[in-house]
């Protein structure tokens, strides 16, 4: 499969600080992949890079197949980035703002095919295209970048945090918008956030970024190999012994009349007949999460934060 980005050993120094130190990052054609990390990772600065805007210190980037440093003008022609924080010219109003940055990505704003597409994202976003930018509040400010970029299509969409300030009815907009780009035009998206759910519901494909690095690619059916399935039944008539006594069980417990086990999502099918020779009623099985995988990498770091706020409150 084409790969529409392709990183290998990527870094980007500042001074003394690596932001980057070695990041592999693949995007295929057609796939909306998820780019995970907290602030800080190196996820912002990797898309500066993608994007032409900063210059690697070391290794290599490609975009569509050309380095972005050297050919970021004609590149962004085929890019539509969103970015987590947007900064508009204050007295333009929203719809001038959203018709300005679509010429500027060369779409004629005049044709009859983008004023419908813009009308009707208009209406989804329940945009008010009218009043001046500088009276938008952030969401209002992160609809113009959206309906800007989905508005005038192309091949990569860069989307950096970009439900950013939104509510719960305009993140379902937006994932909407995703979907529909995908199927109708076979856009390859790129989408950094916080918000796991989302990634989980919109992604083929996740990176995960660690200091710079990324520690986990691929699938989430091929990820979810390295956290462990959770499983729970009626407690009626089964001790934790017993299932104890089943060599694939960790972590046995019972609570609220259930007892709870998790098991290494690979031998779940080999655990199966031992709950059955236990008769075991009311069977729960739940997948892991890529919120617990998420955890994996950066558990140590957010107790070692909770930690530091207990210190401040005493």
């Amino acid at each position: 499969m084409t790969s529409v980005i392709e990183t290998r050993g990527l870094q980007k120094r500042f001074g003394r600080v690596h932001a980057l130190d070695g990041l592999d990052l693949s995007v295929a054609e057609g796939e909306v992949h998820g780019f995970l990390g907290p602030n800080g990772a190196g996820k912002s600065t990797t898309i500066r890079v993608l994007l032409g805007l900063i210059r690697s210190s070391g290794g290599e980037a490609r975009v569509f197949g050309d380095d972005p440093w050297g050919k970021a003008s004609r590149l962004h022609q085929g890019i539509a980035y969103v970015p987590g924080d947007v900064a508009l010219w204050p007295n333009l109003s929203g719809g001038e703002t959203i018709d300005l940055i679509a010429r500027l990505r060369g779409a004629d704003t005049g044709t009859g095919e983008y004023r419908q597409r813009r009308a009707r994202l208009v209406e989804a976003f329940q945009f008010d295209p009218r009043k001046k930018a500088a009276t938008y509040s952030k969401g209002n400010r992160q609809k113009v970048s959206l309906i800007a970029a989905f508005a005038v299509p192309a091949r990569l969409y860069i989307l950096d945090e970009p439900t950013s300030g939104l509510d719960p009815v305009m993140e379902a907009v937006f994932s909407e918008e995703v979907t529909r780009i995908r199927k109708k035009d076979g856009a390859s998206i790129l989408l950094s956030s916080h918000i796991l759910s989302e990634v989980e519901a919109l992604c083929d494909r996740v990176t995960i970024i660690r200091a710079g690095k990324a520690v986990e690619s691929g699938s989430l059916a091929e990820l979810r190999h390295l956290t462990r399935t959770e499983v729970s039944f009626a407690a009626d008539g089964v001790s934790v012994a017993a299932v104890e006594a089943i060599p694939s069980a960790h972590d046995v417990v019972e609570a609220s009349d259930r007892i709870h086990f998790t098991v290494d999502s690979s031998d779940v099918a080999s655990t199966l007949p031992g709950l059955g020779a236990l008769g075991v009623q009311g069977l729960t099985i739940t997948p892991p999460s890529l919120e617990e995988l998420f955890l994996r990498h950066y558990g140590d770091e957010i107790t070692a934060a909770d930690s530091s706020l207990v210190q401040v409150s005493r």
